[in-house]
């Protein structure tokens, strides 16, 4: 077999300085090309000129604060570390899961941040947050001032933003809609439920231990009357539950995996434990002996031998 040899014609050859001028415009087009997200890190206030602003810093010596972005600050100098914002939004609360910090925009998206080395880790976006922030469609918004509506915002990022710190620290994100839950370690989405029938969940009286997150429903019927709704828990490493409540049932979380749930002058009030995923049995009562959880403390006896905590 024989192969011919091919002179390329003098229009094949790029001449050198062409080549040049097509790298440097690549280069260059890379450069300007847009950040996902309008990601934006920069480091400030380093006092010596030779320090590495990049360099990784403690999560614990730092001060994060939010308004407009992410800002961090050194605890013992008060010196402003670096920041870290996002075009076109405006950040309005952040919680910690774990060592690192999560962030809600007003734009509905959700981030997660290591602060050591300012890392922005993953971004999801939860359908509808953006708009209940704003309170978009309800009633009265032409007659709120700017100010009431930034107010109106960041209370409701709050009370939608939720972490969970033990086993592996997850992230639960909570609108009247949809709730949805976020591995934090890579923001892998494990869960995301919409309220059944005429009921909305209530991101207010949401309530986080560090195992779970409890979120009450409120309920309707036909004629917009308030009805009987309950409460739905989510765990990361195990299937959720529900729990009867009336609708205006509150609940107080009483230390990292006891939730108080008081349910009206009727219903006595009662301890659910998010750790074991059961009740907690009351002193004194039936089903003490033999409860999955004992009370907590454990009971002693009275002087007439009832039992009390």
């Amino acid at each position: 077999m024989s192969w011919k040899s091919r002179a390329l014609s003098p229009r094949s050859i790029l001449p050198a300085s062409a080549v040049l001028l097509v790298l440097v415009a690549g280069a260059a087009a890379h450069a300007n090309k847009p950040v996902p997200f309008g990601d934006r890190v920069a480091a400030k206030g380093v006092a010596d000129a030779s320090a590495d602003a990049t360099a990784t810093l403690d999560a614990a010596d730092l001060d994060l604060r939010v308004g407009p972005g992410l800002e961090a600050y050194h605890r013992g100098t008060g010196e402003h570390a670096w920041s870290y914002q996002r075009e076109g939004a405006t950040a309005l609360y952040l919680a910690m899961a774990g060592e690192n910090a999560v962030v809600v925009w007003d734009d509905g998206l959700v981030t997660s941040v290591r602060p050591g080395d300012q890392q922005v880790r993953w971004h999801r976006a939860v359908p509808g947050m953006a708009e209940w922030l704003r309170g978009s469609g309800e009633p009265g918004p032409d007659r709120r001032t700017e100010e009431q509506r930034k107010q109106q915002a960041t209370e409701r990022a709050a009370a939608a933003l939720r972490t969970v710190a033990q086993s592996t620290p997850w992230v639960a994100v909570v609108t009247p809609d949809l709730t949805m839950g976020f591995r934090d370690a890579d923001g892998d989405l494990r869960y995301n439920s919409k309220p059944a029938g005429n009921c909305v969940y209530d991101p207010e009286r949401t309530v986080a231990t560090d195992f779970a997150v409890l979120i009450p429903r409120s309920c309707a019927n036909s004629s917009g009357q308030p009805v009987s709704g309950g409460i739905t828990g989510f765990r990361m490493d195990s299937t959720g539950w529900q729990l009867n409540a009336g609708p205006g049932a509150s609940m107080k979380a009483l230390d990292g995996r006891r939730v108080l749930i008081s349910d009206g002058p009727i219903v006595a009030p009662r301890v659910f434990d998010t750790w074991a995923a059961a009740p907690e049995a009351a002193c004194g009562s039936a089903a003490e002996p033999f409860a999955a959880v004992r009370p907590a403390g454990g009971c002693t006896a009275d002087e007439d031998g009832s039992r009390a905590r």
